[in-house]
């Protein structure tokens, strides 16, 4: 299932990089595209386990950069 969502507070493209990067290695993810023009996420992700991977991005999210957040 693929779906796009509103980053918030997305300072700067490497950011954006490193979060991608990070989202794709989560279990259930088979891709992950965030824009930072756009200040949007596109995650294609297995729909039985999209909670806990929403769950598992915002917290790698967070740890490179405290203040964004993914707004579902």
């Amino acid at each position: 299932m693929k779906k796009t969502y509103k980053m918030q507070n997305l300072d700067c493209a490497n950011c954006a990089a490193k979060m991608e990067a990070a989202i794709s290695k989560i279990d259930g993810v088979e891709s992950c595209s965030i824009s930072f023009m756009a200040q949007k996420m596109t995650l294609e992700a297995d729909e039985s386990k999209l909670d806990d991977i929403l769950t598992a991005a915002q917290n790698a999210v967070k740890k490179v950069e405290r203040g964004c957040k993914i707004i579902k």
